[in-house]
This record gives structure tokens, sequence and C-alpha cells, in this order.
């Protein structure tokens, strides 16, 4: 790694398609989360094509923008890991789903030494899930199934195998060596994280 290009402590990650009308939200929350938690950092959006306007908004906040042809949520993701200048990462969605000035919990476990730290959105981990914010084949469905996999096969302590808030070190972006290009970015990390014997840690958080 270029350690001369790992100038910040943290970098907050949004990939973005398409997200004119909730993006400018997440960057003021997320510009608010690093003051908050008194961190040196930026705001970079791995930007997959988008075709509203998106860039112009982000730029417009003061975010970072770096252009993804390959679409993908994996693809925007790891483009946007690659490219980041921080020593940490914290990633999520720019749907405002997540709520970005609460990072310092993130940030806390990274700083004293957690290589991935997850975010977790079910009552078992202490997380919240608002009133019609998760479908419900999703909640009591899919993840729990995805969850107690992931937990029984790779011993990965997180209760919330999907949630897509979560931070990392760029060194444990570096070593997982992530390939896959989708949605299953989220579950490959985790494995990897997991197989590579990382310090997995992880926080309660409320999905909007």
């Amino acid at each position: 790694m270029n350690r001369e290009a790992m100038s910040l402590e943290v970098t907050i990650l949004m990939p973005c398609l398409n997200e004119a009308e909730t993006l400018a939200g997440c960057i003021e929350a997320a510009r608010k989360g690093l003051s908050d938690a008194g961190a040196d950092g930026e705001i970079l959006i791995a930007d997959n094509g988008s075709t509203d306007g998106s860039q112009a908004i982000a730029e417009a906040l003061g975010a970072r923008v770096i252009a993804v042809p390959e679409r993908g949520y994996g693809n925007a993701l790891r483009a946007g890991m690659a490219d980041a200048r921080g020593r940490y990462i914290i990633m999520g969605d720019a749907d405002m789903s997540y709520d970005f000035s609460k990072i310092s919990p993130f940030l806390d476990r990274l700083r004293a030494g957690s290589d991935l730290v997850m975010g977790c959105r079910m009552p078992q981990g202490g997380g919240t899930v608002m009133p019609g914010a998760m479908p419900w084949k999703h909640r009591w469905i899919g993840n729990p199934v995805l969850t107690f996999i992931g937990r029984l096969l790779f011993k990965c302590p997180s209760h919330d195998f999907h949630c897509g808030l979560r931070g990392l070190t760029k060194d444990a972006f570096e070593q997982m060596d992530l390939r896959t290009g989708g949605m299953e970015f989220a579950s490959e990390m985790v494995i990897k994280a997991s197989l590579r014997g990382m310090r997995i840690d992880e926080v309660p958080i409320t999905l909007h």
C-alpha cells in the first residue's frame, strides 16, 4: 500500500446510483458524524453511472466523487475502498437507511483494534428496525437464515450478516482480496474476514 495516500483517519464511503433525493441528507449526516467523532476524514461517493445529477450534488457539498463504470454494488464499493484515503473506511448506502451522523461507535472499535465492525439492525444484537424499513421476508426469513449459516459455518460473531453499514481498516480490505461485483460482496467480506481470523466486532444501529 502507498502509505502516503493514507493521509486521513477515515473515509465515509457511499456507493451511488441515482440517489439525488437522499444523497445530500446522507452527506450532511456524514459530515456531522466526522465532526462529532473528532475525526479527520473525507466523504467519498463511488458513483456507478448516475443520470440524475447525483455527482453534482455530492461535489457541491464538498464530497469527493469517483466514477465507477462497471455496474454493481460490489464493484462500486471495491473501487471506492481502493481509492479511499483514510486508514479506516465506513461504508453505507446513500438512501437514508443509515444514520451517518452516528459513526462514533464504529470508529471507537476500529481505533481499539477491530479489523471489521458490523452494524447490527437486529434486536438479537441490540439493533432496531423501524416499521416498514425492511421487507418482512428479509427480516424474518432471508437475513436470519444467512446469519445463522454464517455464524455456524464461519464462526462469525455478527447477528446481522447483511447489514450494509459497516467499518473496516484499509489494511483489512487489502488482505481480504475481495472479488465479487454484486450484492454478494457483503457476504464475501464477512466470510473472508472470518476465514482470515480477523477481529470482527458489532455495534447496534437503527434502520430507518
